[in-house]
């Protein structure tokens, strides 16, 4: 059969890193080992049994048979204006400062060309989601990182941006919790940053795909929060992971005026809207009980006493995350970050995300996601600890 050459775009978007472990993987259990997957990002538990009762009903509903408006039902956008102010405090405008999106990803990977020419910079966490840059390449612009380091509880210090980066930067990526160290942001780093996006005429874009997953009675502050910050960018919002949602593909970005605009300018163009019963079935996720919300948050943070104190007892030296669903884990001595996930997935049949597939400085690390039960989690432990790889600690506290 005949093949059609790719279009130069294509050509030169990023390679997908993950999709090699993905494959290295398959090999493994296709060999018939029990593979205990801590790689992945995809959440584990069920849509809570109202949201899909509203969909289930919605769907029979002729009215979303149709096309749904263009940018949104106005229940939707109302819903995402009351879920602001009940959980940050935050007055949205549902009209000018609400845009549906499918999926956070859709988001993240479109607001670059909504708001960039070719060449323009953009400044991205490094180590941070591989997804930004695709953003940025489809926009063909240019990627300015800001290193996250332990030493700065991984977040971007700006006094070390260059000078030349400051000027040229029109946009700017954060995302906390974060993913993939697992750091919070605090109310003055914000500050922070609405002061420093204020001064260079940056467009933060703050990724709170994990607002909802904050641990130790920690609830994660919104960057909306901030005052200022409606004047400085937006916020992406999915409930994929606040709601395990991630297979409905929705979510919603919130904040400055002229940006949602250009958002829904864009997804005219390629979109009618979502499917009028999801949006329903979102909708009830945010007004209805957040109990869900705060089951959902004790499991992962059961999950992530038990691992982590687990990993401790074996002797390795491990941060505990603060928030997201992913711990952010340095690798033994004398190992690449891929060499130690490879290790692992051969010897342990233990599948974690290497480091380096986050950027450069996720160098040295691993990923391991939350995301699946305690007794699997210890289990990972035990082989883990057969490597004899740490040495054992006497005095261990969680």
């Amino acid at each position: 059969m005949k093949q059609f050459e790719q279009s130069e775009l294509l050509k030169s978007l990023p390679k997908q890193f993950f999709a090699s472990l993905v494959g290295k993987v398959g090999k493994v259990m296709a060999q018939g080992h029990d593979v205990i997957n801590l790689g992945q990002g995809n959440p584990d538990q069920p849509t809570p049994s109202h949201i899909v009762e509203t969909l289930q009903k919605a769907s029979a509903n002729p009215m979303h048979h149709k096309y749904s408006p263009f940018r949104g039902h106005k229940f939707l956008k109302d819903a995402v204006a009351t879920f602001y102010k009940r959980e940050y405090g935050v007055d949205v405008d549902p009209e000018k400062e609400v845009a549906i999106l499918f999926g956070g990803k859709g988001g993240l990977v479109e607001i670059p060309q909504c708001l960039l020419n070719p060449g323009d910079t953009v400044l991205v966490p490094d180590p941070g989601y591989p997804d930004y840059w695709s953003g940025v390449e489809l926009a063909k612009a240019k990627m300015e990182v800001m290193p996250l380091t332990a030493e700065n509880h991984f977040l971007p210090v700006y006094e070390e941006v260059s000078e030349r980066a400051k000027e040229q930067a029109k946009l700017m990526f954060l995302n906390y919790p974060n993913n993939p160290t697992g750091a919070v942001a605090t109310a003055e780093f914000f500050e922070d940053t609405v002061a420093f996006a204020a001064k260079h005429d940056i467009c933060v874009v703050h990724d709170f795909a994990y607002g909802a997953i904050g641990f130790d009675g920690k609830k994660p502050i919104s960057f909306l929060q901030t005052p200022g910050a409606k004047e400085t960018g937006i916020e992406i919002y999915t409930l994929s992971k606040t709601y395990n949602m991630a297979g409905w593909r929705v979510g919603f970005a919130v904040g400055n005026e002229s940006v949602v605009e250009a958002i829904n300018l864009l997804q005219d163009h390629m979109y009618v809207s979502l499917f009028g019963a999801v949006q329903e079935a979102a909708a009830a996720a945010l007004l209805e009980s957040q109990q869900c919300v705060n089951d959902l948050v004790k499991r992962y943070e059961s999950r992530r006493n038990t691992f982590i104190q687990g990993l401790r007892e074996i002797g390795w030296d491990v941060t505990s995350p603060a928030g997201s669903f992913f711990a952010w884990l340095k690798v033994p001595k004398g190992y690449t970050s891929e060499q130690f996930s490879d290790l692992l997935l051969e010897k342990a049949h233990v599948v974690v995300a290497p480091g380096v597939g986050f950027g450069i400085y996720g160098e040295g690390y691993v990923r391991v996601g939350l995301l699946t039960d305690e007794e699997r989690m210890r289990e990972a432990v035990s082989r883990i600890k057969k490597l004899n790889l740490f040495k054992k600690r006497i005095d261990n506290p969680f």
